[in-house]
């Protein structure tokens, strides 16, 4: 299997053999994470850079009053937490969802790495740009989108980003996410988005199992997301 942090700069940038060189050597000694184990705590003293291998996790924050806010999903081949190190606490968690391979970067071999390979600090910088992009799409949905349209959005984002790394070319993908989980990324209860699915099957758009997502109509979806994928920025390679 490739290095998927490898494939996805590569969509950012004209990455040399010594810029893939130096990434495959930054990433050669990954570890395993057992699914629902923290990687990171809020509170905590910001760490080496976070790179997903293989796996997904999510960032998260905990209420006072015990309820916990899903902030993004992180999936295979993503980093995080580029220039964190520069605050002196963790303001949120990251926590694996499913059994994982994370590669961390210490702060001194991902400076001593931006500063030698010019194109790999630039994909860097744009990866980071889409992570941003990718907040103020949730941020919109979770202040302006209806119900429906909140959930049937984060479904479009979330197949567009596993087909656009290889997790899938069929309507059909592993959606390892727990209905509990999207609740808490949706800002909903469970019994709310339990019957927002249901609006979504009886319209024969889509079909959330355990474990999977069969998007039976992709068009309508969309159109009921009113889903704009210019976002992700997918074209940024092939405009630069």
């Amino acid at each position: 299997m490739g290095n998927r942090f490898i494939d996805k700069l590569r969509g950012f940038g004209e990455l040399s053999e010594a810029d893939m060189s130096a990434l495959a050597t930054a990433t050669a000694r990954p570890r395993k994470f057992a699914a629902r184990q923290d990687l990171i705590r809020e509170g905590d003293r910001p760490g080496p850079v976070i790179v997903m291998l293989e796996g997904w996790a999510c960032r998260y924050k905990i209420l006072p009053n015990g309820t916990r806010q899903v902030l993004a999903y992180l999936m295979p081949g993503d980093s995080c937490d580029l220039h964190i190190g520069l605050l002196a606490e963790m303001d949120h968690s990251i926590q694996t969802v499913t059994p994982s391979v994370v590669a961390t970067i210490s702060r001194g071999e991902m400076d001593a790495m931006m500063d030698g390979h010019r194109e790999i600090a630039r994909a860097m910088y744009v990866a980071q740009l889409v992570d941003q992009a990718t907040m103020r799409a949730w941020i919109t949905s979770m202040g302006r989108r209806t119900s429906i349209e909140r959930v049937a959005h984060l479904m479009c984002e979330l197949y567009l980003r596993a087909r656009n790394i290889g997790l899938t070319d069929e309507p059909t993908f592993g959606l390892p996410l727990s209905q509990l989980l999207l609740a808490d990324s949706l800002g909903m209860t469970p019994v709310h988005l339990n019957r927002v699915l249901k609006e979504l099957r009886q319209k024969e758009v889509m079909v959330l199992r355990r474990g999977s997502l069969i998007i039976t109509d992709p068009a309508k979806l969309v159109q009921i997301a009113g889903f704009d994928e210019n976002y992700l920025h997918r074209r940024l390679r092939s405009a630069a």
